[in-house]
């Protein structure tokens, strides 16, 4: 099973190897290439269930956590077709999978819960890791397109082969933005109103649920002031790490403080 796992982190750092724009041409695109990340997805996912979920329960510890969102983050910028707009997205996404893939290896204190018990708590921490999975990529996105901006405005030629308008790209993030936020607010709204039935206490005001509710209220204010302002480049920029930083702190943060620091 280790090898497994050492093998996709290789095909993770092959498939960003691959993607990489090179002396400004498109990256190659022959058969094996293509179907490197594919496979890498695939068979992280199968390492993924096989670690998460056991008969007594859902192991969502710090390094499957991470791993699973990274994870995740690879599968979006791959499927919405950003790794084909932005190649230089992959030089980051890919090499953070290929890492946190590993991270699973080092685990030695699972933290599960009956999710037979507790189905609607395992589609709420679903809908909440998807929602920081996308706001990940929005976050790479953002800082690639604010580079290619700057490339254009210099009068300097973009690396990668041709750019997509900044205004497709812009839009394209948007909308990562938008259905991040649309799963954020789900997530946030089904846990403080259902959080008894979904995990058995009141809702607390813990750092996490602060550093969440944080997160949000970043969001919801980007994404008005886009609508009612046009706010974008720099701008917007600010706004969006502000709000994923947030997000990370919230739940990666705090299981890293309680597991790895205080070891609870």
């Amino acid at each position: 099973m280790i090898l497994l796992y050492v093998a996709v982190a290789a095909l993770y750092a092959v498939a960003a190897w691959a993607r990489w724009p090179r002396s400004g041409d498109v990256p190659t695109r022959s058969s094996w290439i293509v179907a490197v990340l594919p496979i890498a997805l695939a068979l992280h996912a199968v390492l993924l269930v096989r670690a998460i979920f056991a008969p007594e329960g859902v192991d969502l510890s710090f390094t499957h956590a991470l791993s699973l969102v990274a994870g995740l983050a690879a599968l979006i910028a791959w499927a919405s077709g950003l790794l084909r707009l932005l190649p230089r997205v992959s030089g980051v996404i890919l090499p953070m999978a290929a890492v946190a893939v590993l991270l699973p290896l080092l685990a030695t204190s699972p933290h599960r819960f009956p999710y037979a018990d507790a189905p609607w708590a395992t589609v709420h921490i679903a809908v909440a890791l998807i929602a920081y999975a996308l706001f990940v990529v929005a976050a790479l996105q953002a800082v690639m397109l604010t580079g290619v901006e700057r490339q254009v405005r210099g009068g300097l030629a973009t690396t990668g082969g041709p750019t997509p308008p900044l205004l497709t790209l812009e839009r394209y993030l948007f909308r990562l933005i938008g259905a991040g936020f649309a799963l954020l607010t789900l997530a946030l709204a089904s846990g403080f109103i259902f959080s008894e039935q979904l995990f058995g206490k009141p809702v607390t005001f813990t750092h996490k649920n602060v550093f969440s509710v944080a997160g949000w209220l970043v969001f919801a204010t980007l994404l008005f002031g886009r609508a009612r302002y046009g706010w974008r480049g720099r701008t917007a920029l600010k706004w969006i790490l502000a709000g994923t930083l947030m997000l990370v702190l919230g739940y990666l943060g705090s299981k890293f403080v309680t597991e790895v620091l205080l070891h609870r």
